[in-house]
């Protein structure tokens, strides 16, 4: 019998079929140290149970939901909908390379956003659920630069692996030394700078400023403090880091990009914190941007939300700081309110 802690995660698996997908994020979660719970529960078969688990996981202090689900992955959008916590989707392959379960998953309406990751993705979800949830935990924080730092001397061993291996006659590498490789993504980690925005919002191009303001009007409507900038990680990788530099302090980054989608790649190998990504449609009716944007390989996660939803990404942002921010909790419910009004 483990420890008896309160669960931060709650984790709901739209069929038991879905376990080694969620195996991923349970290795993970248990590396990080942070308690969870999880359950079987259909949004299909068992509608109310879905909503009663998530209900009084609300009410009893769970901070993040993760659900996982294939075919037409409803639970997760079901999950949000009866919760003002930031909710964590895992499209699971079980039919048309889990393509299916994607969409379902990410493209949600205005007021009950999915942070998205790719296709089977467990452990992603687990490291995105232990981002968020480190806004407010320095610990978490720490253990997920620890991993990060794993991740990165990984590379560097497969590195040495595979040049050790090379012995083609014309392999010449070069005379100088080895350039070192440094990771500069926690470095303020402990630091806290009072004017800093809550929230960076990056686009990659002029064309996705119409969905990056949308992005900072909701933001505003929320009364969350950020900044804005339209700089591309490909043509102006200065300026891009730049920037970057400059809102290290920030608590979330929100990245807008049409087609190949670099921008997010670019912020989420500068930073720990919890990555926010918004597709556009800028060609084939944003999915490539979307593609590109949420199959992220391990340890590096976006939360991708659907097509064009910048007005999703700022909800997300705001449940994500609600957290531990009773000021903008208000704010929120206030508005999903609203909006449940209008609609």
């Amino acid at each position: 019998m483990g420890l008896i802690m309160e669960p931060k995660v709650m984790i709901l698996l739209g069929s038991a079929s879905d376990i080694n997908i969620a195996e991923k994020a349970l290795d993970t979660l248990e590396k990080l140290k942070i308690p969870y719970d999880i359950r079987v529960a259909s949004a299909h078969r068992t509608h109310q149970k879905v909503k009663n688990i998530v209900t009084e996981a609300t009410k009893n202090g769970i901070e993040v939901f993760m659900g996982i689900a294939g075919l037409s992955a409803h639970l997760p959008g079901i999950i949000a909908a009866n919760t003002h916590r930031p909710v964590v989707g895992v499209p699971v392959d079980v039919k048309l390379g889990g393509m299916d379960a994607l969409f379902a998953t990410v493209q949600m309406p205005l007021g009950a956003p999915v942070a998205t990751v790719g296709v089977d993705r467990g452990e992603n979800a687990a490291i995105l659920s232990a981002q968020i949830i480190g806004i407010n935990d320095l610990n978490v924080r720490e253990r997920l630069s620890s991993m990060r730092k794993d991740f990165f001397t990984k590379v560097k061993e497969d590195e040495d692996n595979l040049l050790g291996n090379l012995h083609g006659e014309y392999y010449s590498p070069p005379p100088w030394k080895e350039m070192e490789m440094k990771d500069n993504s926690n470095e303020a980690l402990t630091s806290e700078n009072e004017n800093s925005p809550k929230v960076a919002v990056v686009s990659g191009s002029y064309s996705d400023m119409k969905i990056a303001k949308k992005t900072t009007m909701f933001l505003d409507k929320l009364n969350i403090s950020h900044e804005s900038a339209v700089v591309s990680p490909i043509r102006s990788p200065d300026k891009f880091e730049k920037f970057l530099d400059i809102n290290k302090d920030a608590e979330i980054f929100i990245a807008i990009s049409g087609l190949s989608a670099h921008v997010t790649g670019a912020v989420v190998a500068h930073t720990e914190k919890p990555v926010l990504g918004v597709p556009c449609s800028m060609r084939l009716d944003g999915l490539d941007a979307l593609l590109s944007m949420v199959n992220m390989p391990p340890g590096v996660p976006v939360a991708t939300t659907g097509i064009d939803s910048g007005g999703n990404a700022a909800i997300l942002a705001a449940e994500m700081l609600a957290i531990g921010d009773s000021s903008i909790k208000g704010e929120l419910l206030n508005f999903k309110g609203n909006i449940n009004c209008k609609s």
